[in-house]
């Protein structure tokens, strides 16, 4: 298509600037494309009953054009032009829903073009919330239609920054009305059939329609894989809002996909692949690897929807090979987040469980006397391997009356090999640290024996010297000068790196 130069105006939705609004209008009354932004997602405005600014539309975004395109009025009595036989309950559903990011699918009336209803003989039709599009719609004569403000399969925009990206040179104009508020597109709700149908999840819940007009049907197959059925609503048919990386969703419960993600992204570290992960406020701090990119609270799952293709989009411009997601719970407005999800990960799952039941091993528990001096000198020798695994590796100790620092004679020959014990703080072992991925590792057989009398036979408990099959004797030097802390380095060290080749071989073997 011909390059254009594309306008750009800046628009505060509180003080409209109407001759701002009015030069908008005039562009979609003469048949041109604005971008606009509403309270859900960018919309890519056309004159809807134009069958030419349909074309247009199509062409600007590359999108195949048996997808129909919303209508979006600002005025209800402004229904009864477009659509015919619409039902009784439609007036409930706008007094509630209406405005806002409702769309509901009518039969059309002549006047619609098909080429707005993608050949369909059912228009879809919303009446949104946002003051801009409102003065917008009302300036182009009524009746705009408006799919995302994207090229066709990319993450919606939910800034005009993302709109400019995707769509300078191929419209008019782009209205800039700063962050869109829900950042997730309206609900879908087809009135052609009883009861109604949700054919795209929204903000707009099946809970919140039925206590206006009672039980409501979901399209079983909005988290399914593509249909061949020519689609009846945008977005049901082609992959959606996806990012140019892989996208694959993992599933578990959380701490499955926790560990999942990890497992994923330590591998890809080790590989020198660049991979992202979509995390949570609550998760973040799990991820050690990876671009980690927070989309929101699981406490507010709107921050998540509000995040989603500001996430996605990211991604693009930090040039992963793949990104991992967690998955949301599917009722509510997580339903439609799950949606989007995998409509953007053309329906890749990766469950998590099998992903996880690959490492036998998460969690290396060295475990001393007092934790002051030789757990932790073997935990952070271990740290400095690279191992084939990822693993938390840590120390505690049998008798720990108050949190302590390392002792300063283990800490001064860890500093002379390079490392440190500065950060450490002794801890007293507890049952927590009886986990079934947890390796617990006793540097004498008499701390063994006590674990062993206290959590029985419940945990993966072994002597450092029984687990790598080594009797060397690991020297106490507790109380006794400098060089005995050196002589217990030396043999901690050679029995460590026993421990990292035993580890390493247990991966190769779980593969």
């Amino acid at each position: 298509m011909d390059f254009m130069e594309t306008k750009i105006r800046k628009i505060d939705k509180n003080q409209i600037e109407q001759k701002i609004i009015e030069e908008a209008g005039e562009v979609l009354r003469e048949g041109g494309l604005v971008a606009f932004p509403t309270e859900t997602v960018y919309g890519l405005g056309a004159d809807a009953l134009q069958e030419e600014a349909a074309r247009k539309t199509y062409e600007a975004k590359g999108r195949p054009s048996d997808n129909p395109l919303i209508v979006h009025i600002a005025d209800y009595e402004d229904l009864k032009k477009i659509a015919v036989n619409i039902p009784a309950e439609t007036d409930i559903l706008a007094a509630h829903f209406w405005p806002g990011p409702l769309t509901m699918i009518f039969e059309k009336s002549d006047v619609v073009p098909y080429g707005t209803t993608g050949g369909l003989d059912t228009v879809a039709v919303r009446m949104p919330v946002d003051p801009v599009a409102q003065a917008l719609i009302r300036a182009a004569g009524g009746f705009v239609s408006a799919p995302s403000a994207n090229t066709s399969g990319r993450p919606s925009p939910t800034t005009a920054q993302h709109v400019e990206e995707d769509l300078a040179g191929k419209i008019d104009m782009i209205i800039d009305g700063g962050t869109v508020d829900i950042g997730l597109e309206s609900t879908i709700l087809d009135m052609t059939v009883t009861p109604p149908m949700i054919l795209r999840p929204g903000a707009v819940t099946a809970e919140m329609f039925e206590e206006v007009i009672g039980p409501v049907s979901i399209d079983e197959t909005l988290l399914g894989d593509e249909s061949e059925k020519a689609p009846k609503a945008p977005g049901m048919k082609y992959r959606h809002y996806a990012p140019k990386a892989k996208l694959m969703i993992v599933e578990g419960d959380l701490r499955e996909e926790i560990l999942a993600i990890r497992q994923l992204t330590y591998a890809a570290h080790r590989e020198n692949r660049k991979v992202g992960v979509i995390a949570t406020n609550e998760t973040l701090p799990f991820y050690n690897y990876g671009i980690v990119k927070n989309i929101g609270t699981r406490e507010n799952e709107k921050t998540i929807a509000h995040g989603l293709y500001r996430v996605l989009r990211e991604f693009d411009e930090e040039d992963v090979e793949e990104i991992y997601s967690e998955s949301f719970a599917a009722q509510g407005i997580g339903k439609a987040i799950m949606n989007r999800l995998e409509k953007a990960a053309g329906h890749l799952r990766i469950p998590a469980s099998v992903i996880i039941a690959k490492q036998k091993y998460r969690t290396v528990t060295f475990v001393s006397r007092t934790d002051s001096a030789r757990g932790p000198m073997a935990a952070e020798m271990l740290r400095q391997y690279d191992l084939k695994q990822e693993y938390v590796i840590n120390s505690r100790g049998i008798i720990v009356l108050f949190p302590e620092p390392a002792n300063q004679k283990a800490e001064a020959i860890m500093k002379s090999a390079q490392m440190t014990l500065e950060n450490h703080i002794s801890r007293q072992f507890d049952e927590d640290n009886i986990q079934d991925d947890t390796l617990v590792l006793a540097i004498e057989e008499s701390q063994k024996e006590k674990l062993l009398s206290e959590y029985g036979e419940n945990g993966n408990i072994y002597t450092l010297n029984e687990f790598i099959e080594d009797d060397t004797e690991i020297p106490d030097p507790y109380g006794k000068p400098l060089a005995a802390y050196g002589e217990c380095y030396e043999i901690l060290s050679g029995l460590v790196a026993k421990l990292a080749d035993k580890l390493d071989s247990l991966a190769e073997e779980e593969k």
